[in-house]
């Protein structure tokens, strides 16, 4: 059988995610995997030089497509900041909802080593450009001077709390994933009480 060529980016993350579900397991080899799926290697080497590449783009991709969902809506462009970070949550969730058998096999024997989720990298980048144009810390903490440091801490605390998110999500047995959506929801409510709470304002004031 000829073998596919010209074959679009997107086209090569849905093989791969379809080849680890199928398997339950990473191909061994670039050669191995495109043989599988009937792919000139050269045709993958063009979008991708590694499955680590793979795997951040279908995680970029995801998140991608939630803010993609989100933005259709009319409704969203009026929310506030909070109700947009927890709109992203549950639209993001849902999507690894979608792909939770792909998700559970690259991820697995991670769940309690958050750091070493290299196949985040590219999810970080567009989380944190999220959360920062939602201009968290000058709603909370306008404090004439500290600006930056305010603004990176709770961009990065907004980070940390993502990744834990994750880690809770992998671990969560609940029908329909009903503990997770309880998580999102208590936890974001949380970190906005206590970034709005006037003790941390006065404590950055004796700062």
């Amino acid at each position: 059988m000829k073998k596919k060529n010209n074959i679009s980016k997107l086209d090569i993350l849905t093989l791969y995610m379809d080849f680890v579900i199928e398997y339950k397991m990473r191909p061994s080899s670039i050669e191995e995997f495109c043989n599988n799926v009937n792919l000139e290697e050269e045709n993958f080497e063009q979008h991708f030089s590694s499955f680590k590449k793979i795997e951040k783009t279908v995680f970029k991709e995801l998140f991608k497509n939630s803010l993609e969902v989100l933005n259709e809506s009319e409704e969203f462009a009026s929310f506030d900041g909070k109700n947009k970070l927890l709109s992203l949550y549950f639209t993001f969730f849902e999507n690894l909802n979608l792909n939770r058998e792909y998700v559970v096999i690259v991820l697995g024997g991670c769940k309690n080593q958050l750091k070493s989720y290299k196949s985040f990298s590219s999810l970080r980048k567009s989380f944190l450009a999220f959360v920062s144009s939602l201009s968290l810390s000058e709603s909370f903490l306008p404090i004439e001077g500290l600006e930056k440091i305010q603004q990176n801490f709770v961009i990065q605390s907004a980070w940390v709390q993502f990744l834990l998110t994750i880690k809770f999500w992998l671990e969560d047995t609940s029908e329909s994933f009903e503990k997770t959506d309880i998580f999102i929801e208590k936890s974001i409510n949380t970190s906005f009480e206590l970034l709005e709470n006037k003790f941390l304002k006065n404590a950055f004031d004796l700062g």
